[in-house]
């Protein structure tokens, strides 16, 4: 049982991108604590993000996933708002100074998912289709098992990238599932990529809570929200990423699952062509997920991964 806080807020303001997926997010969290606190009037506060404007670069090439959190957290940091909510594969593996993770919600199919209008899976596209995706760790596993496909950039929020292939643009596209499922188009999803096939982003399908850390009074109120096993899981994944530097400029994934007291997390690093793919997994107590996460690291630098992770920093540095 959670201790009830002593001082439940009268308001709590929830900070959200705009986006239709962001708001529901933010919508969903807002029906957890007005449950929670039917006393405390719950309020969302959109907002538009620098990552939301800029739609005509590809992330790795606009300074990455932070993109999408740092006007979240300045609304943080000088009180207008008490909480934000993001999807945690958009959230830095190093949060700045001043800000705490509270909670980390149940995770949604973590899955990546394929959408085509006249496809029915990936194996299904005939040689030179073009595929529309965002992320680098998709194209690197993309380009590995399908090298015949033509992969391309595609920015924008979920209706947009939805509107982009009704429109022609592209064969398909590789989306989060957890997206899809969460605004109702589950519909749209022609196939669900299977993990080994497509190891998700890390923390994808999970939602995070992040406040300003002075803010300890929070912890208590927000508590009721982590859901344990999802967090000690992402905690394992974070903890890959952060031990190889990871952004949104690396082709890398890892997916952790819990059974018992047990975390099994699979991992890779690749070269944005998919032409170098290293794969590792690591199993240990649930009780230390970020130190699994490290030991996984430590078995891809072993096969080679810090080389493909400098080779990366160097071409974005003169890229």
């Amino acid at each position: 049982m959670t201790s009830t806080p002593t001082t439940i807020p009268e308001k709590l303001v929830i900070a959200s991108r705009e986006s239709a997926l962001a708001m529901w997010q933010a919508r969903h969290i807002q029906a957890r604590l007005q449950a929670l606190y039917p006393e405390t009037l719950v309020e969302i506060l959109g907002m538009t993000t620098t990552g939301d404007q800029i739609l005509d670069s590809p992330l790795a090439r606009i300074g990455g996933k932070g993109l999408f959190v740092k006007e979240l957290e300045q609304a943080l940091a000088d009180g207008r708002a008490d909480l934000a909510v993001h999807s945690m594969k958009d959230v830095p593996m190093h949060l700045p100074e001043g800000f705490a993770m509270a909670a980390i919600g149940e995770r949604e199919d973590p899955r990546d998912a394929f959408v085509s209008n006249d496809y029915p899976s990936l194996e299904a596209l005939p040689a030179g289709s073009i595929v529309g995706t965002s992320s680098l760790r998709r194209q690197s596993q993309l380009q590995a098992r399908f090298p015949h496909l033509v992969i391309e950039s595609l920015r924008g929020n979920l209706q947009t990238r939805l509107r982009k292939l009704d429109e022609g643009q592209y064969a398909a596209i590789i989306l989060a599932a957890a997206g899809l499922i969460r605004l109702g188009l589950g519909n749209r999803i022609a196939q669900t990529i299977a993990p080994e096939d497509s190891i998700p982003a890390v923390g994808q399908g999970a939602l995070g809570i992040e406040i300003n850390a002075a803010r300890t009074d929070l912890l208590t109120v927000l508590a009721p929200l982590n859901h344990a096993d999802t967090a000690a899981c992402v905690e394992a994944e974070r903890g890959m990423s952060r031990a190889l530097a990871g952004s949104c400029t690396v082709p890398l994934g890892a997916y952790a699952t819990k059974q018992g007291e047990n975390i099994t997390i699979h991992g890779f690093v690749a070269s944005v062509d998919g032409k170098q793919m290293l794969h590792a997994e690591a199993n240990g107590n649930a009780a230390q997920p970020e130190l699994l996460g490290q030991q996984l690291a430590q078995s891809l630098i072993a096969q080679g991964a810090d080389k493909i992770l400098q080779a990366l920093a160097e071409q974005s540095a003169h890229g």
